[in-house]
């Protein structure tokens, strides 16, 4: 079930280098957040979905890539594009569709707005 893990974006890579404390204290948000019932495969659902909700294309691929890494389908990552459609509409839901499929499909992202 399980992918190689991938890298993250050159960009992100560079700014973390530039900003290591920014890091860390990323890592120690994200670390607490995790604490909790939730298993790692329900966690990243939920991202994606708050990332879709919130329009924010940089964490819509960042969460889509992290879930193919964690073996959940592109079907699956869809389901949630599809599930937020009845509260933040089709335009959002088409584009959100399509930051998936940038990394489900492996085609070139468009540039994140956030």
């Amino acid at each position: 079930m399980g992918r190689m893990k991938s890298e993250p974006p050159k960009k992100y890579r560079e700014f973390v280098g530039r900003f290591p404390k920014l890091a860390e204290a990323w890592d120690a948000l994200h670390e607490a957040g995790s604490t909790g019932p939730l298993d790692e495969r329900t966690q990243r659902l939920v991202k994606l979905a708050v990332a879709i909700g919130g329009l924010r294309e940089g964490a819509v691929h960042a969460s889509a890539r992290k879930a193919l890494d964690l073996g959940i389908s592109p079907e699956e990552l869809e389901q949630v594009v599809a599930l937020a459609a009845g509260t933040i509409g089709m335009p959002a839901s088409v584009a959100a569709f399509t930051w998936v499929r940038d990394v489900t499909h492996k085609t070139e992202p468009t540039q994140p707005r956030d």
